[in-house]
């Protein structure tokens, strides 16, 4: 694991764990609090991993319109040539 990664983990832990001993509030409280901040924060990635999750699939719906439409122009174009052609050969 990366150095900085490392780092940055236990300094984390050491930091919660001094916020929690030095902590104002009873240990009750203290985890209570903990507990509503956790629970808020999965809530939050929760509803951006939908929001990204429905802007993906909204992106690769238009993207497949997209192909749909160019794919439906190439074909009239093909089959315009393919008449042309025939029109050409019988005159």
């Amino acid at each position: 694991m990366n150095r900085n990664i490392c780092g940055f983990l236990v300094g984390l832990g050491a930091g919660v764990g001094l916020g929690v001993l030095l902590a104002p509030r009873a240990g009750d409280k203290t985890r209570s609090l903990i507990r509503g901040k956790a629970a808020d924060g999965a809530a939050y990635l929760r509803e951006r991993g939908t929001e990204a999750r429905d802007a993906a699939a909204e992106a690769i719906r238009e993207g497949t319109r997209q192909v749909n439409k160019g794919t439906d122009a190439i074909r009239t174009a093909v089959n315009a040539g393919k008449h042309a052609f025939r029109e050409s050969i019988r005159s």
